[in-house]
């Protein structure tokens, strides 16, 4: 159960990315969950980021602050950012 609602949230994640950062060559399902958002992987930079985490307030109630070095962890993977949503969503 756990797992799948994981899952769940990670597409829900991956979607939200190709929409607010409308990433037109990239359907959310080629995201891998595990991929590095930033540089080598998905390429997102620090106005997406910003763009990003605005959504994610947004969509589900989640702060990401001003700690960077958090920050980049949290902003690591959908993976990291799905385990960030899921334990401060309030929506």
């Amino acid at each position: 159960m756990l797992e799948q609602q994981r899952e769940t949230l990670e597409m829900e994640l991956k979607r939200l990315i190709v929409e607010v950062l409308m990433l037109e060559d990239v359907r959310p399902e080629e995201i891998d969950s595990d991929m590095p958002l930033f540089n080598e992987g998905l390429g997102l930079d620090s106005i997406d980021s910003l763009d990003l985490a605005m959504a994610l307030e947004e969509v589900y109630g989640v702060q990401t602050g001003e700690d960077a070095d958090a920050n980049r962890s949290r902003f690591l993977s959908v993976r990291s950012l799905a385990a960030f949503v899921a334990a401060r969503r309030t929506r």
